[in-house]
């Protein structure tokens, strides 16, 4: 015994405005696809930026391991480190002067990467939003 379901019988509502029963997907609703799209692009953006924050946090990271660890400068990396770290420091690398230069490393490109993380967490959730 097998079962046969009716002819034309479709177990689905009609999807939207537009659909007629057996002419396949309604036709002129856009706006769906279009928040989707939206949707994604932003998704998109938002995961960039999140990338983004979380390579230049990196940096920090780096930057005051290797200052911490007494690195050696000459090696090409922690010089590049060194380098990009001072470029994206953006003006927090003197926040704080404390008479011991290693503890203002660490308070200054620690505040930085803070920032960073925060700033970038605020632009990522207005996006998804």
């Amino acid at each position: 015994m097998s079962y046969h379901p009716q002819q034309g019988h479709n177990p689905y509502p009609p999807q939207g405005p537009g659909h007629h029963p057996g002419h396949g997907p309604p036709q002129g609703d856009y706006h769906g696809q279009d928040n989707r799209r939206r949707d994604e692009a932003g998704d998109t953006v938002a995961n960039v930026i999140h990338i983004v924050t979380g390579a230049v946090v990196t940096v920090f990271v780096l930057h005051i391991l290797f200052v911490v660890f007494d690195a050696n400068q000459g090696n090409e990396f922690v010089s590049f480190v060194y380098g990009l770290a001072q470029v994206l420091v953006l003006g927090l690398g003197d926040v704080f002067t404390p008479d011991d230069a290693l503890l203002g490393v660490i308070l200054n490109y620690g505040l930085a990467a803070l920032v960073y993380l925060v700033v970038g967490r605020v632009i990522t959730k207005a996006i998804r939003r």
